[in-house]
């Protein structure tokens, strides 16, 4: 165990309407467990226009932020298809290379939701070929593994929690899950 101080908050919060209100809150609920939450948008940027120049900036800033956090806590709610958002998913193989514990979290609207064949099969259908395999409409193997998300990155968060709700953006159950279980694995 380790202590951890600092939570790197990923996922696709930022990109939301609500954005503002629901950092608020999970910056409140960090700081009452006793957490420094560590935001990709706290970000003070140079560059003012979309650019190349500005996507490098926002990279060098987040891989920063990224280091300098001890733990992160990873929403990976399905964004715009039926897997996480990708640049989630690169913020939780970055900690763990760094060696630095990932916790995560996903929201989904019902149980079939909850196993990524299923989120898969919704999108763009899916076929049982003769061998048995699951394949997509483009002939690539589907991961079976009853999962609720790609198996490195299951297989990487400390906890993954899976929560059923109406409201996929803006429930907090499995971050405040998250935290509860940083604070037993940091104590």
């Amino acid at each position: 165990m380790r202590r951890i101080a600092s939570l790197y908050l990923g996922g696709p919060d930022n990109a939301l309407e609500t954005a503002d209100a629901l950092l608020a809150q999970k910056r409140m609920l960090c700081a009452g467990r006793g957490f420094v939450p560590v935001f990709a948008s706290d970000s003070v940027l140079v560059e003012t226009d979309p650019s190349e120049a500005m996507a490098r900036e926002i990279y060098a800033d987040r891989v920063q932020r990224l280091r300098l956090a001890d733990a992160a806590i990873l929403n990976l709610t399905p964004w715009r298809g039926p897997n996480c958002n990708v640049g989630t998913a690169f913020e939780a193989g970055f900690m763990a290379a760094l060696g630095k514990p990932v916790f995560a979290y996903m929201n989904v609207q019902s149980e079939e939701d909850a196993e990524l064949r299923g989120r898969i099969e919704a999108e763009m259908g899916l076929e049982l070929d003769r061998q048995g395999v699951w394949r997509d409409g483009f002939g690539g193997e589907i991961e079976d593994f009853g999962l609720p998300e790609d198996l490195m990155l299951w297989g990487e968060a400390r906890r993954l929690f899976v929560v059923v709700t109406p409201d996929v953006f803006g429930d907090l159950t499995g971050f405040e899950m998250c935290l509860d279980a940083v604070k037993l694995y940091s104590d």
